[in-house]
């Protein structure tokens, strides 16, 4: 089955060699995204539930180029450099999906591109 990667410029650019998206029949695997702006391409001021709700944003965007949304997401990975501030994601992410909510991960890591403090990737599934 070939891959159609998705684009879209609601969202950053891709900074390396990957696409924002890679469809494969029915199934989306969307890149990790970090709270950048798209507009500008810097990491957005504020705090951790700041960081969560743009790079949210930014996924909700590449879903949508690739035709779905976020209730079509069946798995979502989450990347923290501090796991003391798990509640605060929860809180984000709440606020972003509705039940039932898709499966996930949580993994704390030592850095992140461009001193980010939070990532989120998915696995979308469309009809």
């Amino acid at each position: 089955m070939p891959r159609q990667p998705v684009r879209t410029a609601d969202a950053p650019a891709a900074i390396g060699p990957y696409s924002q998206a890679t469809r494969c029949g029915n199934t989306v695997f969307l890149s990790g995204q970090i709270p950048l702006d798209p507009a500008t391409g810097e990491l957005v001021a504020g705090d951790l539930a700041a960081q969560a709700r743009r790079a949210f944003d930014n996924l909700r965007a590449v879903c949508q180029a690739a035709g779905g949304s976020l209730d079509d997401v069946a798995r979502v990975g989450l990347y923290l450099t501090d796991l003391s501030q798990f509640a605060v994601v929860n809180t984000v992410m709440a606020e972003v999906f509705a039940e039932p909510y898709p499966a996930r991960s949580t993994i704390e890591v030592s850095a992140l591109p461009k001193g980010a403090q939070f990532e989120v990737d998915a696995v979308m599934v469309l009809d």
